[in-house]
């Protein structure tokens, strides 16, 4: 059985380090919640911010920018469930977030979220803004998602 807990943004970033697939760990963010066990294990964390799509932050967005769990069954869509009431609770209007495309998204869609589609498809790296090119697994388009 899990619940939603509380984490501090230092324990969710260890947690980033420890299981996320292709993300390091976060500079910061809005909120982040937890999903724990019933002996408080945290099985699960999701780190909500800015968009990082400076089109995307209009003041009344915010954007799921890590989710990662250990494997606990339904954990993801429990944290992009309760980060849309997180949100709106906030006074947010709009809640976003992307994956790859490889990803199913099963865990939005249980969630209640809705793909609106492809997006992007560029790098970090282009000649007016130079920057370390990001890793071959994460370039190309994403898929974008919206809380419903």
């Amino acid at each position: 059985m899990l619940t939603v807990t509380p984490i501090s943004f230092a324990e969710a970033n260890a947690f980033v380090a420890e299981y996320h697939r292709h993300h390091k760990p976060m500079l910061g963010c809005k909120f982040c919640i937890a999903v724990s066990d019933a002996d408080g294990n945290v099985r699960g964390v999701a780190m909500i911010g800015r968009p990082v799509a400076r089109g995307n932050d209009n003041g009344w967005t915010l954007e799921v920018n890590r989710v990662v769990t250990d494997g606990a069954r339904n954990a993801c869509s429990m944290l992009y469930g309760a980060a849309w009431r997180v949100t709106k609770a906030l006074g947010y209007r709009k809640l976003i977030t992307y994956t790859l495309p490889k990803e199913g998204g099963a865990s939005l869609r249980g969630a209640g979220w809705k793909l609106l589609g492809l997006r992007g498809g560029g790098n970090w790296n282009v000649p007016s803004r130079p920057r370390i090119d990001t890793t071959e697994l994460l370039q190309g388009q994403k898929c974008l998602w919206e809380a419903a």
